[in-house]
């Protein structure tokens, strides 16, 4: 456990507490890498809470300045909230309809990390919102979108992404939120930095590590959003109060660059693979074709079909030559993903079996 020193400023009828002194004296002066690692150091071994102690947690680190809920997937910042949360008399149960009831939603989704110890209740990454927005958003990553397929209340949006490197489904938070999300991610891929070994990948992340075309995303959010007096709040009342740690990227906002800005030769070298590949035909009967289009003659990757529920149909690593036979003789009718992965890079399809 980390030394406390409290020193707090009274803000605006809330109290923000300054960076304990020397907390980061061993990250002064250091860039890239080697400031993630020592970011890592300290603030890794947080005290841990229990899943069911996010409920208590909430009321204090999500609390508004009228005592409801803080809830980012429903709050209208410049005004009027659809609905609002009181804590405990309506925390989710069941839900069908946005207003419902609020839960506990892993910005980092757990499907991401295999839900193991620590990250399942790490409040840098979970925050309450509305059930229904959390069922929607469910494990898509977080994106851009120009066409809705659906929108929350408060303008959340579900869609394709337009983010160059991704084509398929994402969330889109409305932007006085976007940072809080991002720092939110910088904090994850840095606090289990080298303590992923059980976690599992995703179209955004491989393990801790989140994927340059996610990054991209997240860092341009993290400017369009700057860190705001909420984060601030909540920064100092989950160090304070619950875990004894600190969200570095809130504290120093000017450190995510300083760590991960987009190398660009290794962005075009996703992209390039993002556009390696081209499934033929589509729609197909009993039998389609994975394409490698790329300079490469054949290349090693994995393949994982899912159903439009989310079902493996099938998953295994294989040489990728100019054409490569799938056998979907067997699949039910309908819609299916197929997403061919490298370790730093992702393709997307959406097939259709007849």
């Amino acid at each position: 456990m980390k030394k406390i020193s409290i020193y707090l400023i009274l803000f605006s009828g809330v109290c923000v507490a300054q960076i304990p002194f020397g907390y980061y004296n061993p990250a002064i002066g250091l860039t890239g890498n080697p400031l993630k690692i020592a970011l890592h150091n300290i603030i890794k071994g947080h005290t841990t809470i229990s899943y069911s102690g996010l409920w208590t947690a909430f009321k204090k680190t999500d609390i508004k300045s009228n005592g409801k809920v803080w809830d980012m997937y429903s709050n209208v910042p410049s005004g009027i909230p659809p609905y609002e949360y009181t804590f405990v008399t309506n925390q989710c149960g069941s839900y069908a309809l946005e207003g419902d009831c609020y839960n506990r939603e892993h910005s980092w989704p757990q499907s991401w990390f295999n839900s193991v110890a620590g990250p399942v209740s790490d409040l840098f990454h979970i925050y309450p919102t509305d059930g229904k927005v959390n069922g929607q958003r469910s494990n898509y990553p977080y994106g851009n979108v120009t066409t809705a397929s659906w929108t929350s209340l408060n303008g959340g949006k579900l869609g394709q992404c337009t983010n160059p490197g991704y084509g398929l489904t994402v969330f889109e938070p409305i932007d006085e939120y976007k940072g809080d999300l991002a720092r939110g991610y910088f904090y994850m891929c840095t606090r289990y930095y080298s303590e992923d070994g059980a976690w599992s990948f995703s179209d955004a992340t491989n393990k801790s590590d989140i994927l340059p075309w996610e990054m991209n995303v997240l860092l341009q959010w993290s400017h369009l959003d700057p860190v705001s007096l909420k984060e601030k709040s909540r920064n100092d009342s989950i160090y304070y109060k619950f875990q004894n740690n600190r969200n570095p990227f809130i504290d120093h906002p000017e450190w995510a660059d300083s760590i991960w800005t987009i190398n660009t030769s290794v962005f075009l070298k996703e992209l390039e693979f993002t556009h390696s590949f081209s499934v033929f035909p589509n729609p197909a009967l009993d039998e389609f074709y994975i394409l490698n289009k790329s300079k490469t003659s054949s290349q090693n990757v994995t393949l994982k079909i899912s159903s439009i529920t989310g079902e493996i149909i099938e998953e295994q690593t294989l040489m990728i030559s100019e054409s490569t036979p799938i056998n979907c003789f067997n699949w039910e009718k309908g819609v299916y993903f197929i997403n061919i992965s490298n370790k730093n890079s992702i393709s997307n399809f959406k097939f259709i079996k007849q």
